[in-house]
């Protein structure tokens, strides 16, 4: 097995990922970028799970720009891989990419991400909507009823980021809050996120509660709101369950992330693309599956549930199964670190 990081494969890499074997499955899969902690995870699992299954997995990074993306889409389909993962950046932007390879007769699965418009074979995501609920119900559980809040969202160009928020405001308005201002942070760059809080100071100051669309937003909520002192006294919560985020949990600056079983996410997207890569059907009769409309088309969806995470379940969910280890998350406030 050969995997590659970079630029586009055209350039690098190539022996070693030409099909000299026909019998071998290949796999092309572009990230979005490697800037979010969770997505090396992803990579390192996937791979790991379909050289287990006997193919071969061509890793593009992509580094936040679309047009680099297509590129490596392209490179793939000139490659002839049997299936094409993809992390996309821009949800609106791929499916002419995405149509030229199912042409050829390449099956694409979108991962994590919706891409809108493009039919693809599988969408193999986490329940996005159900994300935003507990984010939103980990704040009401801890006292938050009628008071205010900021959202501060991922990218706009996300099709996760409005499931996700539909989730957050339905509950919100369930119990009288109010959210005061939304943000939609481009490009999920983290460091908008900090120049949010010292930019809004007075809404900052008036809020109770502060949802970060993913734990590397909130890192840099956190680190602003600890400068003016705020830090604890304003409710954050996240999502992706970053060994920082689950650090920050244990504080006491952050209240509570989303961790969603990445192991089992990237294992079921290998598994899933060994099979359309030998032919098997994927959907009838297939229980797990259900459909998600791209907006054009109804296309499978393999909805895998979230779990939330606070100071009390950090030992049970984090530690047990092995996410982050248990000096890690306690690092800095050794004194709280649980004797078993």
């Amino acid at each position: 097995m050969v995997s590659l990081c970079g630029c586009t494969g055209e350039e690098k890499g190539q022996s070693g990922q030409n099909k000299q074997d026909d019998d071998k499955i290949q796999i092309g899969m572009t990230f979005d970028s490697f800037v979010i902690e969770r997505w090396q995870r992803d990579r390192d699992v996937f791979v790991s799970m379909a050289k287990e299954l006997g193919a071969e997995v061509n890793i593009q990074n992509a580094n936040g720009d679309v047009a680099e993306q297509k590129k490596q889409i392209e490179y793939f389909i000139k490659k002839g891989m049997d299936v094409i993962v993809i992390v996309c950046i821009d949800s609106a932007s791929l499916k002419t990419n995405i149509k030229k390879a199912r042409d050829a007769g390449i099956k694409v699965i979108a991962y994590d991400r919706l891409i809108s418009d493009a039919d693809v074979d599988l969408y193999i995501s986490f329940d996005n909507e159900m994300v935003g609920e507990m984010m939103a119900k980990a704040l009401v559980d801890n006292g938050l009823t009628g008071g205010k809040v900021i959202m501060l969202n991922g990218s706009q160009s996300d099709n996760n980021v409005p499931m996700v928020s539909k989730g957050f405001e339905s509950v919100m308005e369930e119990n009288g809050n109010e959210i005061i201002d939304t943000y939609y942070v481009d490009g999920w760059k983290a460091e908008l996120a900090g120049d949010y809080i010292y930019g809004n100071m007075g809404k900052v100051i008036e809020c109770d509660a502060i949802m970060c669309g993913n734990d590397d937003l909130a890192s840099r909520v956190v680190t602003a709101l600890s400068e003016k002192r705020l830090a604890g006294k304003k409710m954050v919560v996240g999502q992706d369950a970053d060994l920082e985020a689950c650090q920050r949990i244990v504080e006491g600056t952050q209240l509570m992330t989303v961790y969603k079983p990445i192991e089992k996410l990237a294992q079921r997207a290998a598994e899933y693309a060994v099979k359309m890569a030998k032919g098997e059907d994927i959907i009838s009769e297939n229980e797990e599956l259900v459909t998600i409309s791209d907006g054009s088309y109804e296309v499978p969806y393999l909805k895998i549930d979230p779990v939330s995470v606070n100071a009390e379940n950090m030992d049970e969910v984090i530690i047990k199964s092995g996410f982050h280890l248990k000096e890690d998350v306690y690092l800095n406030v050794p004194s709280k670190m649980p004797k078993n």
